[in-house]
């Protein structure tokens, strides 16, 4: 037989060629649950600042099952034992590793189930998929939910070195233009060991580490908490938080969007369980319902509605403005009646209710290194030592440290 039957071929700009091998691995990606990544942006609403990064959730977690099958490999070379169950058990966890992300991503996690995170809803389906493939995934659960026997498999799909974010950030870092979180991803892979147990780093690769770490950081300033999203995070928390309110007063609303709307209404919680419905129903769920919902709102009697949806859709986004600490009371107080005016202005409503729309004192956190808790180690002479006391500058140790910033969100005045 043709080798080349036994594949298909992705063409992918990040990582070339991608050769995925037919059978359970093949059959997940053509799976609805897995296509449904395709509509859904990995980078949420930050193409409303960098108009490139349009790239999926799917395209994402190819990449991860791409980096997978190379450092497995590479792995095997070096003597590791890796059955052929274990190898595609680690490919399926990677690919599916979020198939739980709602639409756009990480901006509305939060809003739609409570008691909730998009990891839960991964396990949820992936355990809804083994049902479906009569217990295939069972080794790829095992090594999601570390409980396999040989942890460094889970290291490699969770871990501060995991091969979600050594794709992430090179995806990120392509389709944003921002060269600075360019990561050089092959020599991280080729100088993977695994000892005791556990993944470690040769001592050649330390300073692709310390790239990594850097662009992290970097990445962190410059996208994910660019102050451009936060304002559009925020903006459309508002939306939602609008509809949900309404709803609750029993207004009618139009609809954009009867899975959305199901969210909206009902309000589910994960605290417990998540039921076979609600995973049905969320699976239906994409960044074209949110779209959708919104150009419909646009429409609603409700004037805050109506004016949050056409200021998203314009892109008439609110203002975020920092400060190097917690705002005081009177800093919010002359935000909040410039606000109030505004509105008033504007023939908006201004009553406390209508307000908490408009202004919103939040706060971003960033961690490039948390080395405390998940360490990197590197490997010199067979001793694994903690990455930042391996790291030849001392400057890594100011990255381990939580940076935290705040911000008022607020319209434009």
């Amino acid at each position: 037989m043709d080798k080349s039957t036994r594949y298909k071929i992705f063409n992918d700009p990040v990582h070339g060629f991608i050769s995925v091998p037919k059978g359970i691995v093949l059959q997940l990606i053509d799976h609805p649950y897995v296509q449904r990544l395709r509509r859904i942006r990995q980078l949420g609403l930050g193409y409303l600042v960098f108009p490139a990064a349009e790239h999926s959730r799917f395209s994402h977690a190819l990449g991860a099952l791409e980096l997978g099958q190379r450092v497995l490999n590479n792995l095997r070379e070096k003597d590791t034992t890796i059955s052929n169950q274990e190898y595609e058990g680690t490919l399926i966890a990677l690919l599916l590793h979020d198939v739980g992300h709602g639409p756009l991503s990480h901006t509305l996690e939060h809003s739609l189930l409570s008691e909730f995170n998009h990891e839960m809803m991964s396990l949820a389906i992936m355990h809804e998929l083994n049902n479906q493939f009569d217990g295939a995934l069972n080794t790829a659960i095992e090594i999601f939910t570390d409980q396999h026997p040989k942890k460094f498999l889970h290291q490699l799909v969770s871990s501060q070195l995991d091969l979600d974010r050594l794709d992430y950030l090179k995806r990120d870092s392509f389709f944003t233009g921002v060269s600075e979180g360019s990561v050089g991803i092959q020599r991280i892979l080729k100088t993977m060991r695994v000892h005791k147990g556990n993944i470690v780093i040769e001592r050649k690769g330390i300073y692709a580490i310390e790239n990594y770490i850097i662009s992290r950081r970097l990445m962190y300033m410059q996208v994910y908490l660019h102050k451009t999203v936060l304002s559009a995070d925020s903006l459309i928390r508002s939306i939602f938080n609008r509809v949900s309110y309404l709803f609750a007063q029993g207004e009618p609303l139009p609809s954009g969007s009867a899975q959305l709307d199901y969210f909206l209404r009902e309000q589910p919680s994960a605290e417990k369980h998540i039921s076979s419905t609600v995973i049905e129903a969320y699976a239906q769920l994409d960044d074209y319902d949110v779209y959708q919902s919104i150009k419909a709102w646009k429409n609603a009697k409700d004037p805050i509605l109506s004016d949050l949806s056409h200021r998203f859709l314009n892109r008439n986004l609110f203002r975020a403005s920092f400060f190097d600490k917690k705002p005081s009371k009177s800093t919010h107080q002359k935000i909040y009646e410039l606000t109030r005016a505004y509105l008033d202005k504007n023939g908006l409503p201004n009553d406390d209710e209508s307000m908490k729309y408009y202004i919103r004192t939040e706060y971003s956190t960033s961690e490039a290194y948390k080395y405390k808790n998940d360490s990197i180690w590197i490997l010199d002479n067979e001793v694994a030592i903690e990455f930042s006391k391996a790291a030849d500058t001392k400057s890594i140790i100011a990255l381990t440290e939580p940076v935290k910033k705040y911000f008022i969100i607020h319209p434009k005045y």
